[in-house]
C-alpha cells in the first residue's frame, strides 16, 4: 500500500455538503490508499500535461502525506510523468493536431481558436518563459505543451523548460511534507475547507487567464 488518505474518515463527516472539490479531493486520495497509487500518480501526471483537465497535485500531496519519507521520490515520478506527457501533447499538436483540434476546442473550457492562436504571441516574445510559467502555475500546462506542436517551438527549449518548471512545482510541494510532515498534516486537516477551495479557484482561474489574457 502506497499511502493513506489524511486525516481518515472523521475528516469526511466534518465537511457538510457535497461539492466537486471535495469529491475530486476524496477520490485523488482513494488511489492514495491502493496499491496503486503510484500508478494512478504517474498515469494522471502523464495526462494532464496532454490532454487532461485535473492537475497531480493532490494526488502527489496525499502519497507525500501517506508516507514523507517517499516525498521526494513522488515528486521524481510526478515530474519524469508530466514532462513526457508534455511531450505527447507536443506531438499531438506536431503532428495530428487537425484530427484533434475540434474536439480539444469543445473539451478545454475558456480556449478559444482565437486564444490558442494568441498562445504563439507568447513564444514569440518569450520563448523559455512561456513553457516555464505554464509548467510552474495553475495555466493549463496541455495548452502550451499541444501549441508547442502546433507552432513548431524547439524540442530542446522545450523539453528542459518542462522539466525545470514541473520539477519545482512538485519538489516544493514533496519537500515541505518531506521537511514538515506532520506539521503540514495538521494544518490540511484544519483548514482543508479553505484549501479545497483554492485549489478550485486556481484551477478555473488558470483557464480564465488564458481566456482572457490572451
Amino acid at each position: 500500500m502506497i499511502g493513506k488518505p489524511v486525516g481518515g474518515e472523521h475528516r469526511s463527516k466534518d465537511v457538510a455538503g457535497p461539492n466537486v472539490v471535495r469529491r475530486l479531493y476524496d477520490w485523488v486520495l482513494h488511489w492514495a490508499d491502493t496499491p496503486y497509487g503510484l500508478p494512478a500518480l504517474f498515469v494522471l501526471a502523464l495526462a494532464e500535461a496532454s490532454f487532461f483537465p485535473i492537475p497531480p497535485d493532490p494526488l502527489l500531496i496525499a502519497l507525500c502525506l501517506g508516507i514523507p519519507a517517499l516525498s521526494l521520490r513522488f515528486a521524481a515520478i510526478a515530474t519524469f510523468s508530466s514532462v513526457v506527457g508534455g511531450l505527447v501533447g507536443y506531438a499531438i499538436g506536431a503532428g495530428a493536431w487537425t484530427l484533434f483540434q475540434d474536439w480539444f476546442f469543445v473539451y478545454v473550457p475558456g480556449v478559444s481558436p482565437e486564444s490558442f492562436a494568441s498562445v504563439q504571441g507568447l513564444y514569440d516574445r518569450y520563448d523559455f518563459w512561456a513553457v516555464f510559467l505554464a509548467g510552474l502555475t495553475p495555466l493549463p500546462y496541455k495548452v502550451f505543451t499541444i501549441s508547442a506542436g502546433v507552432f513548431s517551438i524547439n524540442i530542446g527549449i522545450f523539453v528542459v523548460a518542462s522539466v525545470l518548471s514541473r520539477g519545482l512545482r512538485f519538489f516544493i510541494l514533496a519537500g515541505l511534507i518531506y521537511r514538515y510532515g506532520d506539521a503540514i498534516t495538521r494544518f490540511i486537516d484544519r483548514y482543508f475547507n479553505f484549501l479545497a477551495l483554492a485549489f478550485g479557484v486556481l484551477l478555473v482561474g488558470g483557464f480564465l487567464v488564458v481566456e482572457v489574457l490572451l
